[in-house]
């Protein structure tokens, strides 16, 4: 996610957490902006970070590591090991530092967050929240990526949400929209059907007719929950939506 963005988001209060490269650039949190030492010529007139800004891969050389669970997986928790720091992204105005030529100033204060999974792979993300938010909030935020991520990948795999094909912005609004009311309705019958065994179990037995000496009773057991990983199969006659023109 571009800086500008970000920069967008925060200006309108709202919280984020997006993935970065390793090799990001960030200033520790205590950077100061001091005028530089002109060893000749005029006087420097332009404020230039004391330090100099490192990847986000080298901004945790020292740091201490946690191991945390954020959700429940179908094969157990699912853990991976995490660090956090407080940093200024480098995505301010360029400017030029010495002989390091054009550098990015300091920006914002966020959290810079490292994640080390099991396989080996390592991540990075930025996050806006406040920096009094603990390691297992920030591991927690970044993750919940994953739900956004599926609902898109359901849309455009089984919904059609990307085989739009008109020329205007308006049509692909009202494409978008028809996919995103499938998906809803189609939702709502995944989760009603996931909770539907644990209704009518105490519905009591019909009554057996007149001159029958025994009775039969039916058990009825629960449904079996339908799998959260794909949505549920719909047939043309039962949902048709149609796009306006």
């Amino acid at each position: 996610m571009g800086a500008e963005f970000r920069q967008a988001l925060s200006a309108r209060g709202l919280a984020w957490a997006v993935g970065i490269p390793r090799h990001q650039k960030v200033y520790p949190r205590d950077v100061e902006l001091v005028f530089p030492i002109a060893g000749r010529g005029r006087p420097r007139k332009r404020h230039v970070p004391n330090v100099l800004s490192v990847s986000a891969e080298d901004m945790f050389a020292h740091a201490k590591w946690r191991t945390l669970a954020w959700r429940k997986g179908t094969k157990g928790p699912l853990k991976a090991r995490f660090a956090a720091v407080r940093v200024r992204v480098a995505d301010g105005p360029p400017q030029r530092i010495g002989d390091k030529g054009m550098q990015h100033m300091p920006g914002e204060e966020v959290w810079l967050v490292g994640e080390r999974r099991a396989s080996g792979e390592q991540k990075y993300y930025l996050a806006n929240l406040p920096a009094d938010a603990n390691l297992k909030t920030l591991a927690a935020t970044i993750k919940a990526r994953w739900v956004c991520e599926q609902a898109h990948q359901q849309l455009k795999e089984e919904l059609g949400l990307d085989h739009f094909e008109g020329r205007s912005w308006r049509g692909l609004h009202r494409h978008a929209l028809m996919t995103m009311i499938a998906y809803a309705f189609l939702q709502h019958l995944r989760l009603a059907a996931a909770s539907g065994g644990k209704k009518n179990l105490g519905r009591p037995a019909s009554a057996d007719p007149a001159g029958h000496t025994k009775s039969r009773r039916r058990r009825p057991g629960p449904r079996p929950a339908l799998p959260m990983s794909t949505l549920p199969q719909t047939s043309p006659q039962t949902v048709r939506l149609k796009v306006p023109k």
